[in-house]
């Protein structure tokens, strides 16, 4: 099942008749952005690739998982900071209100303008001048709401805590910063104006202040992944294009296999049903080493070629790697350490994951090359059978590991979506 698109209800421009778009978000991230115009440049691309300007908050599942991948990312993991379930409770159906009216494209609460001038203003007015831009906001909960570093029960909640919703392994090659790790909350917000993604993060993150803080965040931009038939693949920052054979929002029963939570899956879990598991991954990049390699390395270390995606092997993207045809020197064609060998779901059950990943860039770091690399984001059934094993085997036998470093990592369940007058994740508390 996919997420259905809506019609808005009430733009953000229609509430100011207009105007030119809000400066851009400062950086690298908002560089893509073009010019002040940007706003109504991505809501004309939206269009031309026939995506709605909004899709619905509410469904069967949460938008943002099989919606087809948008352009920018903002990516928030939060403390719950207040001890009290009742607070935690209220925040949740306050940032569930806040979430409807601004993927619809209405400012979040009473809006930014025309308020009481001696108080704030319920948003904070960036993308007052901005459309929807195809904006989703997918919410998650990670195994430390459920019970701290103690083992303590936090919220009356231990009891329902998913059997695979655990802290994720220590894998070799993980260089972990505990900064960047982990988290209470989560939120995934994702359009095609990065500054529509921020804005969406900055109010929620606002709405939340006494009962939640930000941990860490990571902004995103170009895609590295296609969530539907109807979407070419993009390339990743080693100039490959990447997540070929990643589960669509099409095939609905790869999604039922592969992604939603079955109502058997958990007995303690039954509010997951319907849901899924998000795995958050921070992947730098050694970006000027790779640029070294020659081009027949890079290939080789894929398994793909550079140009057209297809397999070693032969054929065109699409086309099913040969791992059993001969290369020279009695070695197969698609080396036995290339990634997509070593990640392929016939090496591991038949297993997929649906990603939705993308690019990053963080400017420079102390030794002066790029941190960039590849927020990795996937929704799956069950981490322990569809990403433990990939990633394990990837760290250990992956060729092209040696120009990649692990330095984040989070685990969280995504509630199933919120029917009519629902908070996000309320099975989980009645």
């Amino acid at each position: 099942m996919t997420e259905q698109p809506t019609s808005s209800r009430l733009s953000r421009r229609g509430l100011l008749g207009g105007g030119v778009a809000v400066a851009g978000v400062a950086g690298a991230f908002a560089a893509g952005r073009g010019s002040a115009h940007a706003g109504e440049d991505d809501a004309a691309a939206t269009a031309s690739a026939g995506r709605p300007g909004t899709y619905a908050f509410r469904g069967a599942h949460q938008a943002g998982i099989t919606t087809p991948a948008q352009d920018r990312l903002h990516f928030a993991a939060f403390d719950v900071v207040t001890d009290d379930r009742d607070a935690l409770v209220a925040l949740l159906e306050q940032w569930t209100l806040a979430a409807e009216q601004m993927t619809a494209g209405e400012p979040a609460g009473t809006g930014a303008v025309g308020g009481d001038v001696r108080l704030p203003p319920d948003d904070t007015g960036e993308a007052l001048d901005l459309p929807a831009s195809g904006l989703t906001i997918t919410f998650g909960f990670g195994p430390s709401l459920f019970r701290d570093a103690d083992g303590k029960d936090r919220f009356g909640l231990a009891d329902r805590q998913p059997a695979a919703l655990r802290e994720l392994p220590h894998f070799p090659g993980d260089v972990l910063d505990p900064a960047r790790s982990g988290g209470d909350l989560c939120i995934q917000a994702c359009a095609d104006d990065p500054q529509v993604a921020v804005h969406a993060v900055r109010n929620l993150a606002r709405i939340g202040f006494g009962t939640v803080s930000v941990r860490w965040s990571q902004l995103g931009f170009g895609r590295t992944s296609t969530t539907s038939t109807s979407q070419s693949t993009p390339r990743n920052l080693f100039g490959f294009k990447d997540g070929t054979a990643n589960v669509k929002a099409e095939e609905a029963a790869a999604l039922e296999e592969h992604v939603w939570v079955g109502v058997d899956d958990d007995a303690g879990a039954g509010w997951l049903a319907g849901g899924s598991y998000l795995v958050a991954r921070r992947v730098n990049m050694t970006i000027e080493v790779w640029d070294r390699q020659p081009l027949g390395d890079q290939e080789a270390f894929i398994g793909r070629t550079k140009g057209t995606g297809a397999p070693l092997s032969g054929g065109e993207e699409m086309t099913e790697p040969d791992f059993e045809m001969p290369g020279s020197n009695d070695q197969p064609v698609i080396p036995v350490d290339a990634h997509v060998r070593v990640v392929h779901p016939g090496q591991h059950g038949g297993a997929r994951m649906l990603r939705r990943g993308y690019n990053f860039v963080d400017g420079s770091n102390a030794l002066g090359g790029l941190d960039a690399g590849l927020f990795f984001l996937a929704y799956v059934r069950d981490p322990a059978t569809h990403f433990v094993p990939v990633q394990l085997a990837m760290s250990t036998s992956d060729a092209l590991v040696e120009y990649l470093k692990f330095t984040g990592s989070a685990l969280f369940a995504v509630p199933p979506g919120a029917g009519p007058g629902e908070h996000v994740g309320q099975a989980l508390f009645t």
